[in-house]
């Protein structure tokens, strides 16, 4: 099957390089993070105007408290202010909001963040932003087999549908290519059971640097590709 002339229903972005950029240029970390934040919000607007209905965005892993408290603080503290201060942006492109994680460990102040947001932008229709906070591959399959087997159903019923029916956001299609930057070349536990057909795409980039050019770039790359799930 040729993907040629085609849109993906699903971009996956692995967000690698915030820190590196920081440091090469002799900034706080932080500094890498903001930066970073807001080439997010360029390149998942302009995939979605694009014409691809999901774009998601790896933004915080489960691993990722093993990093400083001070450097965790801040992160959260950003992403706290995020969807405060750009709820309206994602109102006037039309974009709904989906957060896709543990909630465990994030404190009251992100979880009520994450909920107005979803439910102020559940009604938008030009395309849905994935952002997955506190949130583990593995992590979100074992959390799936827990359900069912809470559920009652028999070990001879559990398919892979059933399994994909359960995972966090179910009506999430699977990734059609994931989009690592920074060089590195590994899916670090990012929505294993979605990418389980993905293309891969690994760009040199450290991600802060990413702007709606590398978009275009990526689609065309995509178009290129001859997808066979197995076949």
């Amino acid at each position: 099957m040729s993907s040629e002339n085609t849109i993906p229903q699903h971009i996956g972005f692995i967000v690698d390089g915030n820190r590196r950029w920081a440091k090469e240029r002799e900034l706080p970390t932080y500094e890498g993070h903001l930066a970073g934040y807001r080439a997010l919000k360029e390149v998942a607007f302009a995939t979605l105007r694009a014409g691809v209905p999901y774009a998601s965005a790896y933004v915080f892993s489960t691993e990722n408290w093993k990093r400083s408290e001070d450097e965790v603080v801040r992160l959260m503290n950003l992403i706290i202010n995020a969807f405060r201060a750009d709820l309206r942006t994602f109102i006037d492109n039309n974009v709904q909001l989906k957060v896709i994680g543990s909630r465990e460990r994030l404190s009251a102040k992100v979880n009520k963040a994450i909920d107005q947001a979803e439910a102020k932008t559940a009604t938008m229709t030009g395309g849905v932003f994935v952002l997955c906070l506190n949130y583990g591959g593995q992590a979100e399959i074992a959390d799936a087999c827990k359900k069912i087997v809470q559920s009652g159903v028999d070990a001879d019923e559990i398919t892979p549908e059933l399994i994909t029916q359960h995972l966090y956001a179910p009506e999430i299609p699977p990734i059609d290519i994931v989009v690592r930057t920074s060089g590195e070349q590994r899916l670090s536990n990012f929505m294993l059971w979605s990418a389980a057909y993905s293309e891969l795409l690994f760009l040199d980039k450290l991600w802060p640097d990413m702007t709606k050019d590398d978009v275009r770039g990526i689609l065309e790359e995509y178009s290129r590709r001859s997808r066979r799930f197995g076949g």
